[in-house]
């Protein structure tokens, strides 16, 4: 029997996450772009880059946290996340929004930085995904037909 794939458990695999490498490289990043802002005489466009970016990082702390918390539960469910990912984005973009309006135009710094911290955040935890991948199957680590023995509802036995 296949279940339903709102209902199905919720399972995320480790992902190379670090946080504080991306405070390092978005603090990097901000001085950057206070300095090249300050010599077009916009520091403020840089600092609320800054901003962005540091608005990026406490939503993938989020969910970090998020992800953590209910895959800890006996029965994690999909729309239990869907709902939490949903609710959090909603803040950061009103935030981000209401900061870009209310300091515009220096303000769409703050959109800026909070697009180029996704991009950040997912070459940071692509890049030693792949790696791994990549010596795995070097390796002989990864096994395609064992994968193909598991599809289903994940604990083999049908």
């Amino acid at each position: 029997m296949t279940t339903p794939a709102q209902d199905a458990p919720l399972v995320f695999p480790s992902v190379a996450f670090r946080p504080v490498r991306l405070l390092v490289i978005s603090l990097v990043l901000t001085v950057f772009a206070v300095a090249v802002a300050s010599s077009l005489r916009h520091p403020m466009v840089g600092v609320f880059f800054g901003v962005g970016l540091l608005l990026g990082l406490l939503n993938a702390v989020g969910v970090q946290r998020s992800v953590a918390a209910i895959t800890a539960e006996a029965h994690p469910l999909k729309k239990k996340m869907a709902m939490n990912s949903a609710s959090r984005l909603l803040i950061i973009t009103v935030i981000g929004l209401g900061v870009a309006f209310v300091f515009r135009p220096a303000g769409l710094g703050v959109v800026f930085g909070l697009a180029l911290f996704q991009v950040l955040l997912v070459v940071s935890t692509a890049l030693p995904v792949w790696k791994k991948l990549r010596t795995g199957a070097a390796d002989g680590g990864w096994d395609g037909d064992a994968a193909k023995r598991t599809e289903g509802n994940g604990n083999g036995d049908e």
